[in-house]
């Protein structure tokens, strides 16, 4: 709004800062303020009035350290971040451009989702939730509509290719796993790169939500996953930069850059709640729209390939999951016990575990909760920067 605002005042007068809104460094620090802000001042009501309706997290007890004290506190803490990021958004970006559309689309479509899971699980009282099934037919869903839309936009910014790491041009055409030509070739080729999209967003949101088990843990990995994207769309935008880093040029992603400086100002808000001890956990309200919008922002600047190193505490602890589910499935097939790789998983909970037979025993000792999240914050931290570097490793 602010954005339009300037451009109308700037076209019939001229005043000083009326171009101040052009300037996306400038809009960008304002969103981040302005989401602090709002997640700070409206996260304190929004969990009092949770409070009040009680809506608190049931906790399984796991056996794990301090755990069930947990349990009451309150859940969808994720609608302060919700309304911390798009606020900004409305006021600072320019809303006609079609990769803010997009995230919008994105954070509400994934939000809502989440939502529904969340009163599932506090209103009717029913532990599971969204069935996995109703919840994975809405994150297909919404890659449906993002790979459609970007397959019907016009401009070089849609095209069916993508930035791959460690190569000399750092462009890879999907093309050139079709084995047709002509039409059928690009239609085989479309079809490909939606079904990437899809994979990306659906594995961006899931990992996200796997990963919301300790206090901060998604919350710190997110803002600075969601610093990078952020810092990767400016350079991507800004055809000086990209040009220097011989990177891919993809006019209008600078807005993303606005997006995600809301995104990570919200996230440090609500982090001030959120951290050990925490006040109020983002529930699936939020992670599912964490991980999706990070997803969606990685197809929208060609970075996808770049997830597993820039979300790879996300990645790791999805794959923690898959591991000991199919070894403990063999291996209860194979010897009519099944036996686990890790004491627990997602992995965060294998360093808290105590007690448990299983392949990786290293800690032996359980880890404080707060320790555990500081040192994959660290590990991401890490993560971010080599991804970053990635632009100049060839």
């Amino acid at each position: 709004m602010f954005y339009h605002l300037f451009e109308y005042l700037k076209s019939i007068t001229d005043f000083p800062g009326a171009g101040l809104m052009q300037y996306i460094s400038v809009r960008a620090v304002c969103a981040s303020l302005l989401s602090i802000i709002l997640s700070l001042v409206f996260g304190k009501k929004i969990i009092r009035l949770l409070q009040r309706r009680q809506i608190g997290e049931e906790i399984r007890d796991l056996g794990l350290e301090g755990q069930m004290q947990k349990k009451g506190t309150p859940t969808m803490g994720g609608i302060i971040i919700l309304i911390s990021i798009l606020t900004p958004i409305l006021l600072f970006c320019d809303l006609t451009n079609f990769y803010v559309l997009l995230l919008i689309l994105s954070l509400v479509w994934l939000g809502g989702l989440g939502f529904v899971d969340d009163y599932i699980k506090v209103y009717k009282k029913d532990k599971n939730g969204l069935s996995e099934k109703k919840k994975l037919a809405g994150q297909i869903g919404l890659g449906l509509v993002i790979g459609f839309a970007v397959l019907l936009h016009d401009g070089l910014a849609t095209s069916p290719d993508t930035t791959i790491p460690f190569v000399k041009n750092h462009e890879l055409d999907y093309g050139i796993f079709s084995p047709f030509s002509g039409t059928a070739g690009d239609i085989f080729t479309w079809a490909i790169y939606i079904i990437i999209i899809i994979l990306v967003i659906t594995a961006c949101s899931n990992a996200s939500n796997l990963t919301d088990g300790m206090d901060g843990l998604t919350t710190g990995i997110s803002a600075i996953v969601g610093t990078a994207l952020g810092v990767l769309a400016y350079l991507s935008g800004n055809i000086n930069d990209a040009g220097y880093l011989n990177i891919m040029y993809i006019p209008g992603t600078g807005e993303i850059t606005i997006v995600f400086a809301a995104f990570v100002g919200a996230l440090i808000g609500f982090l001030w709640y959120n951290s050990y001890p925490a006040q109020v956990f983002m529930g699936d309200t939020g992670s599912l729209a964490l991980g999706g919008i990070i997803g969606v922002a990685a197809i929208l600047i060609k970075k996808e390939l770049l997830i597993p190193i820039l979300c790879g505490v996300f990645f790791v602890e999805s794959l923690s999951v898959i591991i000991q589910r199919i070894y403990f499935k063999y291996t209860k097939k194979k010897y009519g016990e099944g036996r686990r790789v890790f004491k627990m998983t997602p992995l965060h909970h294998h360093f808290q575990k105590e007690g448990v037979e299983a392949i990786i025993k290293k800690p032996t000792v359980a880890l404080p909760e707060a320790k555990i999240v500081v040192r994959f914050w660290i590990v991401s931290i890490l993560l971010a920067v080599i991804t970053i570097i990635t632009l100049k490793i060839r």
